[in-house]
């Protein structure tokens, strides 16, 4: 069983967090054979799930996987905390929900985590809230009905709540890093970075990326990186060259 996350000094490569994002299990489990070792953290999200299931989870972290599973869960809270439950059962060592699901929401999420966590007798994994997806610009929170504030004004406002409520930290962009350091101060409160690549040219689809160096630089505890990975030619070479760089912020 892996270990619950906690912030602090720890290495380049562990905050390194492989998105997964690939059509089938076979493929899957094929990268995650070959980058196990250059990579801390491997993300199973909405295709990889819908394709493979619970069962291709359970048995990642049975082979010993750090698996952080990006299901973003948004339903009412007795189904968010029964999704929870599941979550803890896989053997996770993160989940998220989006923190627009209310407090309510969120705090039956954390509740049900301990919960579960406390009577199976294992590790409780770390429960996130998803702050803005890093496709979303003013003009999309404003078409969302959310007018009144700016995309870091409302990053700032759910990191607020989410840590209000428990939570163990944030899925926020490398934009909105400093700015949820700045909004809470508590410490071991993660910050999990999307939008991450070496060239955010690659990133036609998301409107707040960085590049790994200047998100460690930035705060972050972990980073997701997946298609300046998956779709190299040597996936392991890609990922130790976003680890190196990684290692040359931390050493600034």
């Amino acid at each position: 069983m892996t270990t619950k996350v906690t912030a602090g000094a720890v290495s380049a490569r562990e905050k390194l967090i492989v998105a997964l994002d690939v059509e089938t299990a076979a493929e899957a489990r094929r990268l995650f054979e070959a980058l196990r070792d250059e990579a801390g953290v491997f993300k199973v999200g909405s295709q990889l799930f819908t394709s493979a299931g619970p069962d291709f989870v359970r048995g990642l972290t049975e082979a010993g996987a750090s698996v952080f599973l990006d299901l973003k869960f948004h339903d009412i809270p007795n189904t968010v905390a029964a999704a929870a439950r599941e979550a803890v059962r896989l053997g996770v060592r993160l989940f998220d929900v989006h923190a627009s699901g209310g407090v309510e929401m969120m705090r039956r999420a954390a509740g049900a985590a301990a919960e579960e966590a406390a009577r199976l007798g294992v590790p409780k994994p770390s429960v996130i809230a998803v702050t803005v997806l890093t496709s979303m610009d003013e003009a999309a929170l404003r078409e969302c009905g959310v007018a009144a504030a700016s995309v870091e004004g409302q990053v700032r406002r759910l990191a607020r709540l989410a840590d209000a409520c428990g939570l163990e930290g944030v899925v926020a962009s490398p934009h909105e890093i400093r700015p949820v350091r700045e909004e809470v101060g508590r410490t071991g409160f993660l910050v999990v970075t999307p939008g991450v690549h070496p060239s955010a040219a690659a990133y036609a689809d998301q409107k707040r990326v960085m590049s790994p160096a200047d998100a460690i630089r930035s705060g972050a505890d972990f980073i997701v990186v997946g298609r300046a990975i998956l779709n190299s030619g040597d996936p392991a070479c890609a990922a130790r060259a976003v680890v190196e760089e990684m290692e040359e912020a931390q050493s600034q």
